[in-house]
């Protein structure tokens, strides 16, 4: 059943706060917040070098430059059956989601603006399906130094056997809930390291369960959170999106 209109847009202004460069979308536009193509951050991640970029000969360890982030990330007609937006959305605030408990705060920077502080560069994609109606995906590219891609997603799996009850989270003054934190399996072919985790998020005006996997490849992290806005079944991220995304790493790391 489609969702009505006002609850699309009280689900795309949970989506700003869930994931402040979120690209919540659906099949026929009502709820258009879109996710930038635009890069995010402030310059590379410390250590790195800018001019040099990364990948060359197919090394993951060195951090991809933001022109080359761009290149790797997800464009129309990568993927059959979906729509691919960039632009960052009129409904996204900037800055880092403030969870109430310190173990949980992991769980919050993966629905920032980076999925982690330390991240260098960031760009970003909005996913929507043409074939499973009200399905949308965010996803983003980030660079880093290995060493903190790796802290990122052991720091996700510890909060996520930490924060298994929920918690709570706020940005620009408004909050959230994520209640029933789960990990569940996913296999994210072509990457280094995965974690994966269904949680509700639910704010005073809309619920909106979601699906999240991070997946580390070298040093560049893509992130990738799954909406359901017709409200008809828990989301996943489509295994074919990771796929596709991390085979462009791929092909950009060996430029």
């Amino acid at each position: 059943m489609r969702a009505t209109i006002t609850g699309l847009r009280a689900l795309g202004a949970l989506c700003a706060l869930l994931l402040a460069t979120a690209g919540c979308t659906s099949r026929d536009g009502s709820a258009q917040a879109r996710a930038g193509g635009t890069s995010t951050g402030t310059g590379p991640a410390t250590g790195t070098d800018a001019a040099k970029g990364g990948g060359s000969g197919g090394d993951a360890s060195v951090p991809l430059t933001a022109p080359e982030l761009e290149r790797a990330a997800l464009a129309t007609g990568d993927l059959p059956g979906f729509q691919v937006s960039a632009g960052r959305s009129v409904l996204s605030p900037t800055g880092q989601p403030r969870a109430d408990k310190a173990e949980c705060q992991p769980l919050a920077d993966a629905m920032g603006e980076h999925p982690d502080p330390r991240a260098g560069h960031t760009v970003d994609r909005g996913l929507g399906s043409l074939d499973d109606l009200g399905l949308a995906v965010s996803t983003s590219l980030s660079s880093y130094r290995e060493t903190d891609a790796e802290a990122l997603i052991g720091g996700l799996e510890a909060a996520i056997a930490a924060c298994g009850g929920g918690f709570g989270a706020t940005l620009d003054g408004r909050g959230a809930t994520y209640r029933e934190v789960k990990a569940v399996s996913f296999s994210a072919r072509g990457g280094d390291e995965a974690v994966s985790w269904t949680t509700v998020a639910a704010d005073e005006a809309a619920v909106a369960p979601v699906h999240v996997v991070v997946v580390r490849k070298g040093a560049t992290v893509a992130r990738f959170t799954a909406f359901d806005l017709a409200g008809r079944k828990p989301p996943r991220v489509p295994e074919e999106v990771v796929g596709e995304q991390l085979a462009k790493v791929a092909r950009q790391l060996a430029r």
